[in-house]
């Protein structure tokens, strides 16, 4: 497991996500993240995907599933 990164919370509530991160998961400026508090007190953020017309973000389980049934379409 890698050594943590720290980050501090501004007046604001905003946090900065290292760079070395950001480059790693392709997280571009303006991109969309879901945010959950989990019980014990962790924070997850979860990369999303936006989709165009219904302007609906969806989280990354529900990108899969749509992903998998796209393929699934193709080969039909």
């Amino acid at each position: 497991m890698k050594e943590p990164s720290y980050v501090r919370v501004n007046r604001k509530g905003r946090v900065a996500i290292p760079s070395s991160i950001r480059e790693k998961l392709r997280i571009e400026e303006g991109a969309i993240l879901e945010i959950q508090a989990q019980d014990g007190g962790d924070i997850v953020l979860r990369r999303t995907l936006l989709l165009k017309g219904g302007g609906r973000v969806v989280g990354n389980k529900t990108h899969s599933k749509i992903l998998g049934e796209l393929d699934q379409l193709r080969r039909t």
